[in-house]
């Protein structure tokens, strides 16, 4: 049992520690009594300005004691054995974890896209090139090592577990079939206008049965149950709009193709693009689903990967959504909040750890190939390093496919060997 002082006791600090100690389950007790911290003959540790004799201290920045959300002049410096970041002039590890776990940058920032989304590029870690590394894992690790030197630990603890999770988004079941008789006509007169003569035949044979329709991959999303290999869907259930696109709830087929799949998956819902505006629709799509496959829905990722702190994930608790798979960008690859272990989020606006386990995923098919340019080849590698660095820590390797990107379709010819790739590998 290691003992660590502190002026004061925060739910910031709780948050913290129990994501360096709770999890590998090394026991440890918190004190701001400082008599009773010079009198304990347990092992000691200083996390704080206080100066005692012949006890290790990290000089803590303000950021776990601070009560709002601040903005502070951030740098990089050397701890231990690892580079973490610096908050007006004081590197702190602990500091490190809570900024980057908390996503503390997004609460305060006012650079996004064109979707309204905080950008990987305009984050912390990727300013340091850190955003490929998990973090908050290696700033634990970097504080466990500096204890276990100083002889105050005697071992590292458990090392978290690693686990596969293939998910997938769907946002357009069909590219051809059950779309409607209006936008069946519509799209006719468009691929008609633009002489897209290749399409104009495509759809034709499709509606005809000739052709499997190009997006429906689901008999190799299910094939992975033969595997013993688990994944979730999430399904995009928003009325027709310009960013939501899928066929209508309405539509029996899609019914019956959602209940085939609970069948061998967990099905979570994938609010619209408008729901982010409107918890209104966000209620009302969940109902949909729940209908649908007759169970609660308890497991979401946002369309788009909107993310709004904290008002996103405020809704979703309103919503008695527990569990997020969220976690991520759309524009780089690597670990948004520093790790890939599952951990619960905190709220900064009310300074409390919520019941919302967020889920982190390290890749997105249409970031390797729509935004970074990737060929297939680049991509393989690039999904076997980001692999290494959480086989190497530990935690859940989560990632984003979509059926229509498996099928070697259109700008997918050839994707479905990463995807392969991406299911092939190897945890133990």
């Amino acid at each position: 049992m290691i003992l660590i002082y502190v002026d004061q006791i925060t739910e910031r600090l709780f948050y913290t520690l129990g994501f360096i100690f709770k999890d590998r389950e090394i026991p440890y007790s918190l004190t701001n009594d400082f008599v009773k911290f010079e009198q304990s003959e347990k092992a000691k540790f200083n996390y704080s300005d206080r100066i005692f004799e012949k006890c290790i201290n990290i000089n803590p920045s303000s950021v776990i004691f601070d009560e709002n959300i601040g903005v502070y002049e951030i740098d990089k410096g050397l701890f231990f054995d690892e580079e973490c970041l610096s908050f007006n002039g004081k590197v702190d590890p602990l500091a490190s974890i809570f900024y980057v776990l908390s996503r503390m940058e997004e609460y305060t920032s006012v650079d996004s896209d064109s979707h309204s989304r905080f950008e990987g590029k305009n984050s912390v870690l990727f300013r340091f090139n850190w955003n490929e590394k998990a973090s908050c894992d290696i700033w634990c690790e970097d504080i466990i090592n500096y204890l276990l030197k100083h002889r105050l630990l005697s071992n590292k603890g458990i090392k978290p577990s690693l686990s596969l999770l293939p998910t997938f988004d769907i946002d357009n079941a069909y590219a051809y079939k059950y779309k409607g008789f209006s936008r069946t006509v519509l799209a006719t007169l468009k691929d008609l206008l633009f002489g897209r003569k290749k399409r104009l035949i495509e759809r034709q044979r499709v509606q005809t049965g000739i052709l499997k329709d190009p997006f429906d991959t689901f008999d190799k999303i299910t094939s992975l149950k033969d595997r013993n290999i688990d994944f979730k869907l999430f399904w995009l259930l928003g009325d027709f709009a310009k960013y939501d696109r899928n066929i209508s709830v309405k539509n029996s087929k899609q019914q019956q193709l959602i209940k085939k799949m609970s069948e061998v998956a967990d099905i979570g819902i994938h609010p619209s693009y408008k729901s982010n505006s409107y918890e209104y629709y966000l209620h009302n799509e969940i109902e949909r689903l729940e209908a649908i496959i007759n169970k609660r829905v308890h497991f979401s990722r946002q369309h788009f990967l909107v993310l709004k702190f904290p008002y996103t994930y405020k809704t979703l608790i309103e919503q008695e959504i527990t569990d997020d798979y969220s976690m991520g960008y759309a524009d780089i690859c690597g670990f948004r909040a520093g790790t890939s272990r599952p951990f619960k989020w905190f709220d900064l606006t009310k300074n409390e750890t919520t019941k919302l386990n967020i889920h982190p995923f390290a890749f997105m098919d249409g970031t390797l190939n729509e935004y970074l340019k990737l060929t297939p080849k680049e991509a393989i590698e690039k999904i076997q390093l980001l692999f290494d660095e959480v086989k190497k820590y530990g935690g859940q390797f989560s990632f984003i496919w979509h059926n229509e990107t498996i099928g070697n379709y259109g700008i997918w010819k050839d994707w479905s060997e990463v995807f392969d790739f991406s299911i092939d590998l190897n945890i133990k």
